[in-house]
């Protein structure tokens, strides 16, 4: 059996990316459910979702995307919109709060890695030194950051996008909408599997938002980490 495929496979990259990918999906699962509690549903605190410990938030398939591809999702916070005083207002409040939580990651990482890059690429910041090893995890945190926040506003059951659409839809169109949900796994893995193509219009958004929290665009920086991680 030929294992010339591991040679491949940046492992010094893979110890950094875990912990970070683990990071971003907690962070954005624990704001899910810390908003559903502060608006009066405490569906997600009961089931011990309201946690930052990752193992209580993944996703499998999710998970594995985000390693190879970079875009996947965590397990769904659940929520009973009954308990919210205006259930479509706090759907909604509650969908966007994790994609929120990971910008806000990301303007941080950003604003701290702004400085840092014009010394990664004069050479002042040099592969193997504590500083390099600081840079990679801020760029991969804000690119993850940014990568889950826009990812998950595509309303595509069981991203946060599709509980968007469940709080802005006309009553007419909520049923016709939610048959689609039990396919939407699958639907989405279809797309990264036949449909990879479509995922790069979203490099464009990623790409601007990296430009205005950073300094520098989504290409840039995996540059940069790729760079500092050999």
């Amino acid at each position: 059996m030929n294992f010339d495929f591991l040679n491949q496979i940046n492992f010094s990259l893979i110890i950094i990316q875990a912990p970070v990918i683990l990071l971003s999906l907690t962070v954005h699962e624990y704001f899910h459910g810390w908003t559903a509690n502060k608006l009066g549903d405490p569906t997600a605190k009961m089931r011990g979702r309201l946690t930052l410990n990752p193992i209580a938030h993944l996703d499998v398939l999710g998970t594995i995307l985000m390693f190879v591809v970079g875009f996947g999702w965590a397990k769904p916070v659940p929520i009973d919109a009954r308990n919210f005083k205006d259930p479509r207002k706090g759907t909604l409040l509650v969908a966007i709060a994790g994609p929120l939580s990971n910008l806000a990651t990301a303007v941080v990482a950003g604003i701290i890695l702004r400085p840092m890059i014009p010394k990664v690429l004069t050479g002042e910041i040099a592969p193997g030194s504590i500083d390099s090893l600081i840079v990679i995890i801020l760029a991969l945190a804000m690119v993850y950051g940014i990568a889950l926040a826009v990812f998950n506003m595509i309303p595509i059951p069981p991203l946060d996008g599709s509980r968007v659409m469940y709080a802005i839809l006309p009553d007419k169109y909520l049923y016709p909408y939610s048959r689609f949900e039990s396919y939407g796994v699958i639907f989405l893995f279809g797309l990264f599997i036949f449909g990879g193509g479509i995922f790069r219009y979203l490099l464009y958004p990623l790409s601007y938002i990296s430009l205005l929290f950073s300094g520098y665009e989504f290409s840039t920086l995996w540059g940069i980490v790729y760079h500092l991680i050999q």
